[in-house]
């Protein structure tokens, strides 16, 4: 997990209070505020998953060679 996935789970989370408490409240500001955050949040998240993903494609080429050598001696 990458700090891109960190921090878009808490604007996540936070953006979805928000939001919560702008419904209780009546506040369409606090509504949209937190609605923003919380979108904000998950195309991080969304973000930090990609970068995963590429890492771990990226380590997993980098092993190949070794795997493939690894097999042919066996």
């Amino acid at each position: 997990m990458n700090k891109d996935r960190v921090v878009g789970s808490i604007n996540d989370v936070a953006g979805g209070a928000k939001r919560k408490v702008g419904n209780l409240t009546g506040n369409t500001r606090t509504q949209v505020e937190g609605a923003v955050q919380q979108a904000k949040g998950k195309v991080q998240n969304t973000w930090g998953k990609v970068k995963d993903a590429a890492h771990d494609a990226q380590a997993s080429l980098k092993a190949a060679p070794e795997a493939i050598k690894h097999l042919k001696h066996k």
